[in-house]
């Protein structure tokens, strides 16, 4: 007697024994089972009915085919036949069954949703968001000025092939495999660094704190731009300090016949007047407005972090803004953020473009321009040029911070994310490397206005995004205009790194607790309020010297040694053959890149990543801003700050092994047994539910995929 299957015709079973152990095409594969028992899921039962008469040699048939289209036959193959033949597709011999298109036997039962990209773009655009970010237009022209210009390019392009592919392949192929973020993911992939997700977590946390306060500063900066006159443009008395010079101011006075314009307190003075009083002829130290304007009209900056003061109120509204934005686009769940990040994403790239076409044609942007692309060979021979081009791979691709993990934790399985890593990689760099462009036509531009060499006017970070441009825009006509096109493409570039760090938190409190997955609003509610509170540190007038503590510290010391960690588990524990198998059940053939990945994941990238820790150890100095030097307590402040994700992963290490409760096992036997996979760790896969058509057998039998909490079972007619 057969049965009625309800799919796609009718079907008969294979000898899974029988068929041969061919790699699968389109993703199945078996299931890590811890023992090695690869056929746990009720191959025993057909074993035991193999030494039966004939007529329960058919169950020996235990994978689902179907016949040739339009044949209706209901009898099993016989000894002669060959069932490959009638294989839809090619499937292992150990394959559980996964939902791969629509013409699967059996029916897929409802699993417990994490959430999906609503298309591949959508992943790709939020990837593209989360990876090109502020770093890109004001650290990395600044490392390529200090670090040779021209030639810090080939160490920058090195250190991706080295770091940036394949760490940032090997994330983003872990996370789509096992369909976790990092909370969830480390203890199945190797339960004793379940802590190493923690650590990545926390370091996206405290950088989602003060990366949103730049956001703040860019939002309020922008609503400062709505007006005729830029503030930045003259020396305003409520904020001036000395040394502000107004060229504005400058040029009017100029205007005027028998004037003379007297810098040291920006007055136009009667030239006679000046002559006479022997004023003409002053020197001074210039700044520009827009520095003052900064530092003191928006931070009041004190004197050092051991004087905070109290928040400023309009960089506090600023900054509840955008955490409100960031709650609107988190709050629906990925597929929400997946069409916001379009905007976030392309947005900043019509603006660079923009601005470099006119950037290009001001005087003295080719002399700025030559300045960033001339190489400087000699710079080579310093390691700390490659440690810089290293560390800005980390904060361009963002490996180890768990945001990759977690952006592709959401996607399809078969998607090609050895795709999405090349075009993203390779996206990223040609964006620094034409902001670059961008910047330095400015700075060429404003070098040749304020008659001073290119590097007095080169800035870091801050200086640059808030200082350097603020003060070209007004000197170009309809300055407003380009203030407002520079800090809505900050605001774009800002947010669409925002959301995926604050996405790894979130769904690292999802994957912790499922059972909030369903009240995804008011988890990233509350998320959101916890970041606005944490940031108000960084809205105070010693709040600068927070931040930069913070930038300093928590994302470089901490994450080079957690990256090493990991691409180890992945190349030596795991096995880089191994993960390799895994990838090629998600994407087809990976043999042609598996000797590359072989040979950077298990030496050149984990050698790589000790070089430049244990560079950064050597030259290690108390930390500076600016011509201010750091107190003890608040370099320890950051000590602690740089060492607590380590510190969390080696006790939740002893932790793990003092849950190992078996006595009669060492503790070097329970470290290796901690080092494997754990039952649960397999392909994020659904497993359809289909009838058994083999009447002779009784019972049930289970078919599960560890990563999902489901019990379904198999009836036998």
């Amino acid at each position: 007697m057969s049965a009625t299957v309800p799919c796609l015709g009718d079907y008969k079973e294979v000898d899974m024994h029988d068929i041969t152990d061919r790699p699968s095409q389109r993703g199945t594969e078996k299931y890590h089972g811890g023992s090695g028992d690869h056929r746990r899921h009720g191959s025993g039962d057909n074993r035991r009915h193999n030494s039966g008469d004939k007529r329960n040699d058919k169950s020996k048939y235990s994978v689902a085919y179907y016949k040739n289209e339009g044949e209706t036959r209901g009898n099993y193959p016989t000894e002669d036949e060959n069932p490959n033949e009638s294989l839809v597709q090619d499937i292992s011999s150990t394959a559980v069954l996964t939902p791969l298109d629509d013409d699967l036997v059996g029916e897929v039962p409802d699993m417990p949703d994490r959430g999906n990209w609503s298309g591949r773009f959508d992943f790709l655009m939020s990837l593209l968001g989360y990876s090109v970010g502020l770093g890109n237009v004001w650290r990395f022209p600044y490392l390529a000025y200090t670090n040779g210009g021209g030639a810090f390019v080939f160490p920058f392009v090195l250190m991706l092939f080295l770091l940036g592919i394949p760490l940032m392949f090997a994330e983003l192929a872990l996370g789509q495999y096992a369909g976790l973020g990092p909370a969830s993911i480390f203890s199945r992939f190797c339960p004793l660094f379940h802590g190493l997700g923690y650590g990545m977590i926390f370091i996206s946390g405290v950088v989602s704190l003060y990366y949103t306060c730049i956001i703040a500063w860019c939002i309020l900066y922008l609503f400062m731009s709505f007006r005729s006159e830029l503030l930045w443009e003259r020396c305003h008395p409520d904020w001036t300090t000395s040394g502000c010079y107004s060229f504005l101011q400058a040029d009017e006075c100029k205007e005027k016949p028998d004037s003379f314009f007297y810098g040291i307190n920006n007055s136009c003075l009667n030239l006679t007047q000046a002559t006479m009083e022997n004023l003409t002829n002053y020197t001074m130290e210039k700044h520009s407005p827009a520095q003052d304007y900064f530092e003191v009209g928006v931070l009041k900056k004190s004197t050092g972090i051991d004087v905070m003061g109290v928040p400023q109120w309009p960089i506090v509204l600023c900054l509840l803004l955008a955490w409100v934005m960031t709650f609107l686009a988190l709050s629906k769940g990925v597929k929400s953020t997946g069409k916001v990040v379009y905007f976030t994403a392309l947005f900043p790239y019509v603006v660079l473009l923009i601005l470099f076409f006119r950037g290009v044609t001001l005087p003295g942007a080719m002399e700025g321009i030559i300045y960033y692309i001339k190489p400087s060979f000699a710079e080579l021979g310093n390691a700390k040029v490659w440690s810089d081009a290293a560390a800005q791979i980390f904060f361009a691709l963002s490996p180890a911070w768990g945001g990759l993990l977690t952006l592709a934790s959401y996607n399809k399985f078969h998607n090609n994310c050895l795709k999405d890593t090349m075009i993203v990689a390779f996206g990223n760099v040609a964006t620094s490397l034409f902001a670059g462009f961008v910047i330095f036509a400015i700075i060429g531009y404003l070098s040749h206005e304020l008659n001073m060499p290119i590097e007095k006017v080169v800035a870091e970070g801050s200086g640059l995004a808030f200082i350097v441009y603020p003060d070209v825009v007004t000197r170009l006509p309809i300055g407003p205009l380009w203030s407002i096109l520079f800090f809505v493409m900050m605001i774009t570039l800002g947010m669409g790194s925002e959301f995926a760090i604050l996405e790894t938190c979130i769904t690292a409190v999802q994957d912790t607790m499922p059972s909030l997955r369903e009240k995804k609003t008011y988890v990233v509610a509350v998320v959101c309020a916890i970041g606005f509170l944490g940031g108000l540190a960084v809205t105070c007038e010693g709040g600068i010297f927070i931040l930069q503590l913070m930038d300093n510290y928590v994302s470089s010391w901490s994450v080079f040694v957690m990256a090493a960690t990991e691409a180890i588990l992945i190349g030596w524990v795991y096995g880089t053959d191994r993960f390799m198998q895994d990838v090629a059940m998600m994407i087809g053939d990976m043999s042609r890149w598996r000797l590359f990945f072989k040979i950077f994941l298990q030496f050149l990238s984990p050698l790589t990543l000790a070089f430049v820790f244990i560079f950064n150890i050597i030259k290690y100095q108390p930390m500076k801003f600016g011509k201010y030097e750091y107190p003890g307590w608040a370099d320890g402040l950051g000590w602690i700050l740089a060492l607590f994700p380590l510190i969390w992963i080696a006790s939740s290490m002893v932790w793990k092994v003092c849950q190992v409760k078996d006595p009669n096992m060492t503790t070097i036997e329970k470290v290796k047994f901690l080092l494997k996979p754990s039952p649960e760790w397999g392909p994020a896969h659904k497993v359809p539910k289909y009838e058994d058509v083999n009447h002779e057998i009784n019972g049930e039998r289970n078919i599960e995929n560890p990563n999902f909490s489901s019990n379904d079972s198999v009836t036998h007619a």
